[in-house]
């Protein structure tokens, strides 16, 4: 029997600079332990004003999509970078009834968010709070 993979959604405000850095990373991590086929990643936006811009040069190549309600049923962890990343997506899924909806750095034991390096021109510490993020994840 095959089992389904795990299916993690990355969200950030416009898909340009966190959640597609988060999804790259976990890609890589998934990857280089030999479980790729146990995972599917994606990441998207909770606004519109970045779709269809490239992400942002200092965090690799993927158009932005928007957060639909739809992908509430299609994941299984749908994670945030910061506080109002959480509350524009449980505006757009319409609610969290199955705890699915939880911010990256959670997992790295920390209620921090990952600060958004669009603003803060910081992408080292940006990164440095993904990786953490995402290692706590596969933990």
């Amino acid at each position: 029997m095959t089992q389904s993979p795990i299916r993690v959604l990355f969200v950030c405000h416009g898909n340009i600079c966190r959640s597609t850095m988060a999804e790259f990373v976990l890609k890589d991590m998934v990857a280089r332990r030999g479980l790729t086929e146990q995972f599917h990643i994606e990441s998207a936006a909770t606004s519109t004003e970045e779709i269809g811009n490239p992400v942002y040069p200092p965090a690799r190549r993927k158009l932005a999509r928007q957060l639909r309600r739809a992908d509430y049923d299609a994941f299984d962890f749908i994670i945030g970078m910061d506080t109002a990343n959480i509350r524009n997506m449980n505006w757009i899924l319409g609610g969290d009834p199955d705890g699915k909806v939880l911010k990256l750095l959670e997992f790295a034991g920390t209620n921090r968010s990952v600060d958004d390096p669009w603003y803060t021109g910081d992408f080292e510490t940006t990164y440095a709070d993904v990786c953490d993020g995402c290692e706590g994840l596969l933990a």
